[in-house]
């Protein structure tokens, strides 16, 4: 029995998620768990199927990911960013209405590191004129 499973990396700040894809009835699990008690949020949970609600497959597909890194909404949407990459390696016409959506464009925003001789990255020490 060959069970079709579609891999695919999402990523987000430092939260990445390992994302496979296999036709079901729409049993979405995070780390062996159920997506429903991982993400305690509502905005997480809406944010993780935004790409199968898009494209109206939330009840086609299983879901099972590996999410490591970040806090929860980058995990969230990580697993986003993993999702339409599966999606779209299933069929490449599902391409275009997920980039318009902006779900496979990958998020660089990242923490900015601190630099030597201030308290921050962005942050000066208090300037003294005198």
């Amino acid at each position: 029995m060959t069970e079709t499973r579609t891999y695919a990396t999402g990523k987000r700040k430092t939260a990445v998620a390992r994302v496979f894809l296999s036709p079901g009835t729409g049993n979405i699990k995070v780390n062996q768990r159920p997506a429903d008690d991982y993400f305690v949020r509502e905005t997480s949970r809406m944010v993780m199927r935004q790409s199968l609600e898009l494209l109206e497959l939330l009840d086609q597909f299983d879901v099972s990911a590996t999410v490591v890194g970040g806090g929860h909404s980058a995990q969230a949407e990580a697993m986003r960013h993993g999702i339409a990459r599966a999606l779209c390696e299933l069929d490449p016409e599902r391409r275009p209405s997920l980039k318009r959506a902006g779900f496979l464009t990958r998020d660089a925003r990242k923490k900015e590191r601190k630099k030597y001789g201030q308290p921050g990255a962005r942050k000066r020490f208090q300037y003294s004129k005198r």
